[in-house]
């Protein structure tokens, strides 16, 4: 198989993966509405609650986190799909290498948290868990 083969196999492949992890992300925004629903049906708002979806938000920020991982290979693919490379030139881009670039760029304990918080905070993993939290909160309260 020619690299470019390869390039492109690889790209069908992560391409579908990166699409199947937005899915479950949907899936987790779409449980921690569920919770909310329920425990306002149940008239059960409290910490409970809240932490449970903290707990949910972080996990799609870890989610999106793997996914976001798969994009850099992506766009790493993408770019030597897109250049048009010698037929003899073998050492443009390797395929099939998403772990051994992520185990490049590793940062520690410490950068892999930060790499979490990051993808917490982005709008569209925020919500609906910020508000969602904040509606508990003042449920709660009141």
């Amino acid at each position: 198989m020619d690299t470019k083969s390869a390039l492109i196999q690889e790209w069908t492949i992560l391409q579908t993966q990166a699409d199947t992890y937005e899915k479950h992300a949907l899936y987790i925004k779409l449980m921690s509405i569920g919770l909310v629903s329920a425990a306002l049906l149940l008239n059960q708002t409290g910490f409970g609650i809240i932490a449970l979806l903290s707990v949910l938000w972080l996990l799609e920020a870890i989610w999106k986190t793997f996914q976001s991982r798969i994009t850099e290979r992506l766009l790493t693919v993408e770019g030597a799909l897109k250049v048009k490379p010698d037929p003899n030139d073998t050492q443009l881009v390797s395929p099939c290498q998403l772990n051994a670039e992520w185990l490049a760029h590793r940062q520690g304990f410490a950068g892999l948290i930060g790499e979490y918080l990051s993808q917490a905070i982005r709008p569209t993993v925020a919500f609906p868990h910020v508000l969602l939290i904040a509606g508990v909160c003042v449920v709660y309260v009141s």
